[in-house]
């Protein structure tokens, strides 16, 4: 016996919001936010290519040290001399997942701006304020150390002699990280101009040192300092693969952030989902130099 389906059931009803109507509107200017925030980081850094990983990748950190052979009499066994380069510490690239859910409720109630691009603004800014963490998390695990000085200029000083000294076979470009406190101090007897990117504020050519980026996450009355050479970016790509496939991820060339909204029936309700893998850390944990303000 032959049945006949009615095909009208299944055709899509004329007019219907789809996810394909809300997502590119919603989250292409979100993106390039995201992306543009993370690149500018990334320039502060002196980073010049992130390097894409597969979540799950093992991120390796070095300790390196060079010990040159006693010098020999004529004739004699030249004396070996050795470089070793030691795992200090790894790190594992996670997949950053973030999942945030609007009612219809809210949205009739204060609008399509505020309820879903003003709460949008909120996650990027806990994102954002993750990845500053994480990177300075392993800034903290540095094991170079240099002589603490009496004041902020001083425990500079004595950090860029310190890279100087670990870095002196290398063309580098200085940067160092101090606590908004300390700078303050600075602030009270001269007048500096500050940049502001990604949620702190920086200096180029600080005293003739480098660029000094200044954050209150930081611990006061310490001054660490590094080498742009020293310090990477890597990011899982949100783009062009199967998970961008998969939950139809509208990213942009970099594929630093895919990001999605999805109009959710069952509650009545829309959800953005995020993803956002990215990291920055130094290769040399010994070239992240510590030092101190005595008179903090």
């Amino acid at each position: 016996m032959k049945k006949k389906f009615d095909l009208q059931l299944f055709t899509v009803p004329t007019n219907e919001t789809t996810t394909s109507d809300l997502a590119p509107a919603i989250s292409v200017d979100y993106v390039s936010r995201i992306t543009e925030n993370i690149q500018t980081l990334q320039q502060i850094l002196g980073i010049v290519d992130m390097e894409p990983m597969a979540v799950g990748t093992t991120i390796k950190m070095y300790t390196e040290s060079v010990t040159l052979g006693a010098q020999v009499a004529e004739g004699e066994e030249i004396n070996l001399s050795k470089a070793t380069r030691v795992l200090a510490a790894t790190k594992e690239l996670t997949l950053g997942k973030y999942l945030k859910e609007v009612t219809a409720e809210s949205i009739q109630k204060y609008g399509r701006d505020r309820a879903i691009n003003k709460t949008d603004e909120k996650i990027v800014g806990e994102i954002r304020k993750g990845i500053k963490n994480n990177f300075f998390s392993l800034l903290a695990t540095g094991t170079g150390t240099a002589t603490a000085g009496a004041s902020l200029q001083a425990a500079l000083a004595n950090v860029w002699a310190a890279l100087q000294t670990r870095f002196d076979d290398m063309d580098v470009t200085p940067v160092y990280f101090v606590s908004s406190t300390d700078v303050a101090g600075y602030l009270g007897t001269a007048n500096i101009s500050t940049q502001t990117a990604f949620g702190f504020s920086y200096v180029e050519d600080f005293l003739g040192l480098g660029t000094v980026i200044i954050n209150p996450n930081l611990t006061a009355g310490t001054v660490i300092g590094t080498v742009m050479e020293n310090l990477n970016g890597a990011y899982a790509p949100a783009t062009g693969g199967d998970l961008a496939e998969a939950f139809n991820l509208t990213s942009d060339e970099s594929g630093l952030v895919g990001m999605t909204h999805q109009a959710k029936t069952g509650n009545a309700s829309l959800q953005t989902l995020l993803f956002c893998s990215v990291l920055f850390y130094p290769e040399y944990l010994d070239g992240v130099i510590k030092g101190s303000i005595t008179g903090a």
